[in-house]
């Protein structure tokens, strides 16, 4: 990794955090200066929303349940809205106390353990409150997220009334699941690719995560506590839940914790001028793009399978494939050599691309002369500024709310067949790109963006990292597959983007340094 905190600076200093590598999500990123958040409708003089307050999410649940998916994937969401939200993993601070190769005492994840594992216990949990209140308190952050076990009621009510002290509300989520393949699973996948097992045979490691798992079952303690504010499942006990906490919960009945791959490509080119208004089929050139970029997505699906059984995964079959499309011709099209193999075609109204307004069919030049006012504005932020009669990248963003709740619905791999606009966006979403940085995207036709949304198996290079402190199970990944034999007339982006200048170089990308994919690599 290029920007790790050390063990003892991770270790001392009150605001534990980390710089994402290119290819990882920045969800664990805090920006250096406040600015408004993709999807965000209003900000205020503190940074937080109005009668929200200061809320801490307390997770609940034994190890390998997606109690961490859940806290990133929340965060993620949370921000996207504009609320400041950090996740606070107690994995981390243990590893960053004990210093990387390190190991805890034997039983230190043991419910009766010894004086000294106690202490250390203790001291990693006084680390991190520290940061929850510094956050809260001096960073005028709203929302908490504290990753943890917390497997006893005496002290999850302890814990509420230590936040109540402070004027902060207590949300605890329990994350419950039965299903012995599905924790297997996120053991073997996730679990065992984390910094605590480095060196380890992966059996041996399988063998030795269960063994905590089942040291803390028999005292485990599930949620009944009536008093508290709670989520199990599909149970809620509200004692008063505010706006925020609605929201919460609302996003939570949306989420599972089950990996997934989403795949982000353009829609075929046409004969005529592609333009908003014009809803034009594909050219025979465009349909040859569709059927090459179909073969190489799932020839790439099929050698991953292969490698991950070479290496000892698991050999299930591959998770079902589900095309989603816009409603326009070129993007349906584009996915019709998919759908007459046999995958199901959704289409999504919600994923036309960007209204350009009056500025479709002008030049940029005629753009500069006719509406120089709005170039300026445009120029000073291009996210959030929208032309005349047409809409900006915020607005989409609000608009694709509903298709980013049913992404985290889906179970099965995605494909986004979608206008250059549209993938922008949602890419942003999933690797928590800033606003500023959506607009600066391109997606060129001689590639598929993958993003391995977390939990999910170690790839090569998520392997590569397994000496850092923050596991890299922790984040989504993102890769470029580059699709072959295309010419070079439709590789560029989007010419009937509006962001000035317009720039049609046929660039890779996403660009570089914001969260987003390594540089390309080879495929047979």
């Amino acid at each position: 990794m290029d920007t790790l905190l050390t063990a003892e600076l991770a270790a001392k200093t009150p605001r534990f955090r980390r710089k994402s590598s290119t290819y990882v999500d920045a969800i664990h990123d805090l920006p250096e200066k406040q600015e408004m958040a993709p999807a965000q409708l209003y900000s205020t003089e503190s940074g937080r929303l109005f009668h929200a307050g200061r809320i801490v999410i307390a997770t609940v649940g034994l190890p390998a349940r997606g109690k961490t998916h859940i806290s990133v994937s929340l965060a993620r969401y949370l921000r996207w809205l504009g609320v400041k939200t950090r996740a606070f993993h107690l994995g981390d601070y243990r590893r960053a106390t004990v210093g990387p190769g390190k190991d805890v005492p034997d039983d230190y994840f043991f419910v009766n353990a010894s004086a000294s594992s106690v202490l250390l216990r203790q001291k990693v949990l006084k680390k991190c409150r520290e940061d929850i209140y510094h956050f809260l308190d001096s960073e005028n952050g709203q929302v908490a997220i504290y990753d943890a076990v917390n497997p006893l009621s005496a002290g999850r009510k302890a814990l509420a009334k230590e936040f109540a002290k402070r004027d902060i509300m207590t949300l605890f989520i329990e994350s419950a699941c039965d299903d012995e393949k599905i924790i297997e699973e996120n053991v073997r996948n996730v679990k065992i690719s984390s910094p605590d097992y480095v060196g380890w045979d992966s059996q041996e490691a399988v063998k030795h995560y269960l063994s905590r798992i089942t040291a803390k079952i028999p005292h485990f303690e599930t949620m009944e506590e009536t008093s508290l504010n709670f989520v199990k499942r599909f149970t809620i006990n509200n004692c008063g839940f505010g706006y925020l906490a609605h929201r919460i919960v609302f996003y939570l009945l949306n989420v599972h914790i089950k990996s997934r791959c989403t795949y982000f490509v353009r829609a075929g080119t046409s004969d005529e001028y592609d333009s908003y208004k014009t809803d034009a089929s594909l050219s025979e050139e465009g349909r040859r793009y569709a059927k090459i970029m179909s073969e190489t997505l799932l020839r790439h699906r099929k050698e991953e399978r292969e490698a991950l059984i070479a290496e000892g995964g698991s050999d299930a079959s591959l998770k079902p494939l589900t095309i989603w499309t816009s409603t326009r011709c070129r993007t349906m099209e584009t996915a019709d050599y998919l759908q007459n193999c046999g995958y199901k075609v959704r289409q999504r109204s919600q994923m036309s691309q960007l209204n350009p307004g009056v500025c479709e069919r002008l030049s940029e030049a005629e753009l500069r002369q006719t509406y120089p006012e709005e170039v300026a504005k445009h120029e000073a932020d291009p996210y959030h500024h929208r032309y005349p009669r047409a809409e900006s990248y915020h607005d989409l963003a609000v608009r694709l709310e509903p298709i980013i709740l049913e992404l985290e619905r889906e179970r099965n791999d995605v494909l986004l067949v979608a206008h250059e606009s549209v993938l922008r966006v949602l890419y942003g979403y999933l690797m928590a790109c800033n606003a500023a940085d959506i607009p600066n995207l391109k997606f060129p036709r001689n590639e598929i963006i993958e993003v391995r949304s977390a939990p999910s198996a170690p790839t090569q290079e998520m392997r590569a990292d397994r000496d850092q402190i923050i596991p890299a199970s922790y984040n989504n990944h993102a890769k470029r597959i580059p699709i072959p034999n295309l010419p070079d007339s439709i590789i560029p982006d989007s010419p009937e983007d509006i962001k000035i200048p317009v720039i049609v170089d046929g660039s890779i990308s996403p660009i570089n340094g914001m969260s987003t994919p390594v540089e390309p690599v080879e495929t047979a």
